[in-house]
């Protein structure tokens, strides 16, 4: 009995992973192609393996994985070359020899795993499958060479034009998911639904991957960047950027906790006061403007990022401005967490987005909610 279910899932799998798939097998083949007719090498293995492994890695670590790939297999070969010229291939002291001092000498550099293990695969295939001669060494190499090229071009292609708009897209994602997690856990107190409050709870908790998400689309911006000179002039506004994304992984903490208050209060007797939600959507509002103004820093376009940051600052500054007229006398101590984790929230996402420093956010913030100033 054919499970069609598992066809639909494979298939939307496939479509949404589509990518990795073109990446390696052009990349791969390419590869193979100019080993072959290019250097004229009859068994270019390492060329289409080596473009695999850099493929393998995220972007943003593959400029570096492609030296550490070519570094591995020179030295594997360097190594299998020299011990065997003394103990003769394909015997067990030969193996021993050259795996022992292939994985001492890449730790003795300082090498990664990746390294580390390309550096002895290579050095154990010319062992065991194919022994150096004089007219093959270079070729394993140059294979390499060859390979890590091809995948660092093949992974560029898609966003060979526009190597921001991968970043500009998460970013977006990023901060409407965040934006809409505020807004579910002020309907579930407006309703006084505690399991849609649980539901919001376990939302914030997964949102660490969209911050590592994040770091990792400046990765590879970065590289993508490095790599194409005729924009590496926007180098400076991804490094702009980078540091406001950095106060994204403090507001996701601080709504996480406000989620967790959230079903706290969701589940005591009284009932919720109106102008909490209120003051949740105005900080959701405040977080989806955030995301817009770095969305349109990173594409350039300053005066619109200028307008979203002011719309930002006052979403946010209503929101602690509302939040804190709650705050008096006899408040549950879960509401009181909530006021402060508005607050928080507010204070990190225009420490992100505002031009001011951080004393200047911290006292406009803390006059909104009504704090006398230090």
């Amino acid at each position: 009995m054919i499970r069609w279910g598992w066809l639909r899932d494979a298939a939307n799998r496939l479509r949404r992973g589509w990518r990795p798939v073109v990446e390696a097998t052009l990349a791969a083949t390419v590869a193979w192609i100019l080993a072959t007719r290019l250097v004229g090498h009859p068994q270019p293995f390492f060329a289409p393996a080596a473009a695999l492994i850099v493929l393998g890695q995220a972007r943003g670590q593959r400029l570096r994985r492609a030296v550490e790939v070519v570094l591995g297999v020179a030295g594997g070969v360097l190594v299998a070359d020299l011990v065997i010229q003394g103990l003769g291939p394909g015997t067990t002291w030969t193996v021993f020899t050259v795996i022992l001092l292939t994985v001492a000498l890449a730790a003795a550099v300082g090498a990664t795993g990746v390294t580390l293990v390309q550096a002895a695969v290579s050095a154990l295939y010319l062992v065991v499958v194919a022994p150096p001669s004089e007219s093959l060494v270079p070729f394993r190499f140059v294979d390499a060479l060859i390979g890590g090229a091809v995948a660092l071009a093949v992974s560029q292609l898609v966003d060979a034009r526009r190597p921001l708009a991968p970043l500009v897209a998460e970013v977006r994602g990023t901060f409407d998911d965040l934006a809409g997690l505020l807004t579910d856990i002020a309907g579930a107190l407006d309703r006084h639904d505690e399991p849609a409050a649980l539901a919001a709870l376990a939302q914030a908790r997964g949102m660490d991957a969209r911050v590592d998400r994040l770091r990792d689309g400046v990765l590879a911006a970065g590289e993508a960047l490095w790599l194409n000179v005729r924009r590496r002039r926007h180098l400076g506004r991804l490094r702009s950027v980078d540091n406001s994304i950095r106060q994204i992984d403090y507001v996701v903490r601080n709504v996480r906790v406000l989620a967790r208050a959230g079903v706290t209060l969701s589940r005591q007797p009284t009932p919720v006061p109106t102008d909490l939600g209120v003051a949740l959507r105005c900080l959701a509002d405040a977080v989806r403007a955030a995301g817009e103004a770095l969305a349109a820093d990173l594409e350039g376009r300053d005066e619109i990022a200028d307008g979203h940051a002011e719309r930002a600052d006052q979403a946010a500054l209503a929101a602690v401005r509302t939040a804190g007229g709650l705050f008096t006398p006899g408040r549950t101590l879960p509401l009181m967490m909530i006021i402060g984790q508005v607050r928080a929230t507010a204070i990190d996402l225009l420490r992100g987005v505002a031009a001011d420093d951080d004393a200047t956010v911290l006292g406009r913030v803390d006059q909104a909610l009504g704090l006398p100033p230090v």
